[in-house]
């Protein structure tokens, strides 16, 4: 039985670069739908699920960004590469603080290009394919019921999460020995209206060393990435 193609949708409304990247997509065996303004996009991604989603930042009707944005708002996790004429950091910063996955300037190589989309579609996959927790989850002696929003820790201890502390643990946990980014954290903890100092996060990293580590100065589940982000693993 074959695999099904991967789909991405191609938002970019500059006609001749949407048409060449079209078909430099479906040669390597993608299906491609196209969208050349930001509400026939928007339309398009709720009512179809892609793998990838290809956006320029300056399109007619709403910018990339703010497609971007408004798909991590409905919790939609595509994963987005966004173009751009722009090179500043400051212009890359916020298409990645507001959901983008990845940030492409133009001019861009085409295989470097067809690079990054391979790498975004195999995350799509894992995305799809990850189990979801269930309620219980439990790692070396320690126990976390999503649910209850409270754990047992291997000293036997019942400790009381707050409502910010299960979802974090859940998104770390999800994202099994993969660093998941402070931006990811931030829309998908705090929302896109607080944005705490990464101080805040760092804290809550300490408090679930506290609560589950054999030793909180050399941790085995919880770690932070300087610069990067922060990563469970077992």
């Amino acid at each position: 039985m074959n695999e099904k193609k991967k789909s991405i949708l191609l938002v970019e409304d500059e006609e001749n670069l949407h048409e060449a990247l079209k078909l430099n997509l479906q040669l390597e065996g993608y299906e491609v739908s196209s969208a050349f303004d930001g509400l026939k996009a928007l339309d398009m991604i709720r009512q179809e699920y892609f793998d990838l989603v290809i956006l320029d930042v300056m399109l007619p009707g709403t910018d990339g960004i703010s497609i971007a944005e408004t798909m991590r708002i409905q919790n939609n996790e595509s994963p987005v590469l966004m173009l751009s004429a722009k090179n500043t950091g400051a212009d890359r910063v916020l298409g990645l603080k507001k959901g983008a996955d990845d940030y492409l300037t133009k001019p861009f190589n085409l295989e470097e290009l067809l690079l990054r989309v391979q790498k975004l579609i195999d995350k799509s996959k894992k995305l799809q394919q990850k189990d979801s927790l269930g309620d219980i989850y439990v790692f070396g002696k320690n126990k976390i019921d999503f649910k209850a929003q409270e754990a047992i820790n291997k000293k036997g201890q019942v400790i009381q999460l707050s409502k910010k502390e299960t979802m974090l643990l859940k998104l770390l946990i999800e994202n099994k020995n993969e660093v998941v980014p402070r931006e990811k954290i931030l829309q998908t903890v705090w929302g896109y209206n607080v944005y705490p100092t990464t101080r805040t996060i760092d804290n809550f990293i300490l408090s679930f060393r506290k609560y589950f580590e054999n030793d909180s100065k050399n941790p085995k589940y919880f770690h932070s990435v300087r610069g990067v982000g922060y990563k469970y693993s077992e």
